[in-house]
């Protein structure tokens, strides 16, 4: 194999790896395109969203329904607004929860949008009244450590 022939091969073996590079930044960056067409806004409010970002995707039943369009603190009400862009070809009930989940070995949160029982249906700007905060790593150790130390003070007292 001659020193040009070479050259070629490394340069594409190279390409292909910064191409693979890219692509697997922008997958775990949340920036790949969505196949979203037409939206409609819901708003929720959370008391905690952990690590919750703008263009995590909303799912249902394991599937992309939409994105975080937005999240803002309201000053009055002390909480996190979030709002979200569902795709106009799913409809979700007037009861509808919305738990903020972790998935994936990164720790991806989204939305999930676990439908009710309601014959009525959330419209554009309508606010979903039933939410779920996120879970958050370190408080629940914090709490499992805390239940330990009482449980060891206890049998001390005894």
């Amino acid at each position: 194999m001659d020193r040009t022939t070479l050259d070629l091969w490394v340069g594409i073996f190279v390409a292909a790896g910064v191409a693979a590079l890219v692509g697997l930044s922008m997958k775990v960056g949340n920036l790949t395109s969505s196949n979203l067409g037409v939206t409609y806004s819901l708003h929720a409010d959370y008391e905690n969203i952990g690590g919750l970002k703008v263009r995590a995707p909303v799912k249902s039943a394991g599937v992309v329904v939409g994105r975080v369009a937005d999240i803002h603190f309201d000053d009055t009400t002390k909480a996190a607004v979030v709002t979200v862009n569902i795709d106009t070809r799913y409809h979700f009930d007037k009861d509808t929860i919305a738990p903020i989940y972790t998935s994936g070995l990164l720790g991806e949160q989204f939305i999930s949008l676990l439908p009710g029982g309601s014959d009525e249906n959330l419209k554009n700007g309508d606010k979903i009244g039933k939410v779920q905060n996120a879970l958050v790593l370190e408080d629940m150790i914090g709490k499992f450590l805390t239940s330990k130390a009482s449980e060891t003070n206890d049998k001390k007292a005894e």
